[in-house]
């Protein structure tokens, strides 16, 4: 259990801090939470904090931070010393959410594969436990200005994934990101919001109304503290906690140069499934999916697949065929029949036993068969094929 020392601390450093900052990370885990943040606030902090030392042999009290930068360290001091962590904490208890920190029965223990670049903490606003939510669920990501099937195909696999009692985790962007949140939503599925701000300042402005409906029926998760606004790099190091709370991450549509595939190769180093929708070889929005699929990720149609792949054993999806047309049903002999008569006008059944290698009669049995079934129809002495419509395919279309 967390102490409430511990928490305030980490609930500091979480303003203090830039999320993934590994150098932090490291004197994080050698002085914890309470030992990093009093060296920061105090450079001698005197013989008092000797308790929080690792057994082995460390930095001193003199130089508490080795082979980290001055300008790095002298950054960590100056928001130290005006972080305000009941502040924060009262602000995001007024929003009915909280903080969550290692060692609390919440934490998504996967997030500790992340190592230094661990969070901090996060700040939660939503009713569920993002605990048990995050060991079932998967990343749905792509391109901010998507196309229409972009669109649909994201809509389509978080509500396939929704139905089929799959979390669907996004950023919250415009884009591949909203449908995603919006087709589990639609499904009365659980969703997650990850955040490069703080919980409490909804970003994209235009997904305000969005973003609440999350809190309300899913999570928001961010590393920063309430009132923190996003910057460029927050939305990459964002990524990264996308890609560990999930068993996987899909790719919808993404240029080469996107944060979306920032994210699947942070996937691909946890050890993550990666997954991507294809399109069309000549959209610039696709490019980078099939540059993933080109490597180590799984090319994905529809939610089965996807749960396929990250589900547990024996969740197979169905399999694919394609379109089941009358001709297929029919008895080999029968088929053979059939396919020996040409098309046009009517042949007698000489010529079509001549054709299909048999003997008349058993040819003339064959075509009164075929006769019963609608496919050949007799003219005189001939039989010919029935001018009739091709059904169309049956097959399977991704995500029905």
């Amino acid at each position: 259990m967390t102490s409430p020392e511990e928490r305030l601390a980490r609930a500091a450093l979480t303003r203090v801090v830039e999320p993934g900052d590994e150098h932090a990370g490291r004197w994080l885990r050698r002085y914890g939470a309470v030992g990093f943040l009093q060296r920061l606030r105090d450079p001698d902090p005197g013989p008092a904090l000797e308790l929080d030392l690792t057994l082995d042999p460390g930095p001193s009290d003199t130089e508490p931070f080795p082979g980290t930068g001055r300008k790095r360290v002298d950054g960590w001091r100056r928001r130290a010393a005006d972080a305000d962590p009941r502040r924060d904490l009262d602000a995001v208890d007024r929003l009915g959410g909280r903080l969550i920190v290692p060692g609390d029965t919440e934490w998504p223990g996967q997030l500790d594969d992340l190592g230094d670049a661990r969070p901090i903490g996060l700040w939660i606003r939503g009713p569920a436990d993002l605990r048990t939510w995050a060991l079932r669920s998967v990343a749905v990501v792509g391109a901010r200005a998507c196309t229409p099937y972009g669109a649909h195909m994201a809509t389509t696999l978080a509500s396939g994934l929704a139905e089929r009692g799959w979390v669907v985790v996004s950023g919250a962007a415009f884009g591949i990101d909203g449908a995603a949140h919006r087709g589990a939503l639609a499904a009365q599925g659980a969703t997650v919001a990850v955040l490069a701000c703080g919980v409490d300042t909804p970003y994209p402005r235009g997904h305000t109304q969005l973003i609440g409906r999350i809190a309300a029926q899913g999570l928001v998760v961010g590393e920063l503290p309430p009132g923190t606004h996003p910057t460029p790099s927050r939305f990459i190091l964002r990524n990264r906690v996308i890609a560990a709370l999930t068993r996987g991450t899909v790719v919808v549509e993404a240029e080469y140069r996107s944060g979306s595939l920032v994210t699947a190769r942070s996937a691909q180093r946890l050890g993550r499934h990666t997954m991507g929708v294809p399109g069309a070889v000549t959209s610039g929005l696709s490019a980078g999916v099939h540059e993933l699929l080109r490597g180590e990720a799984t090319l994905v149609t529809d939610a089965a697949e996807v749960v396929e792949l990250v589900g547990d054993m024996g969740q197979l999806a169905p399999p694919r065929r394609g379109p089941v047309l009358p001709r297929d049903l029919l008895d080999p002999a029968a088929a053979h029949i059939l396919e020996a008569l040409p098309a046009g006008d009517p042949t007698p059944v000489q010529v079509i036993a001549q054709r299909a290698g048999t003997a008349p009669d058993d040819t003339l049995a064959r075509l009164y068969e075929l006769h019963s079934l609608g496919f050949v129809e007799r003219q005189g002495d001939g039989w010919q094929l029935t001018n009739t419509p091709t059904e169309g395919s049956n097959a399977r279309r991704g995500g029905t």
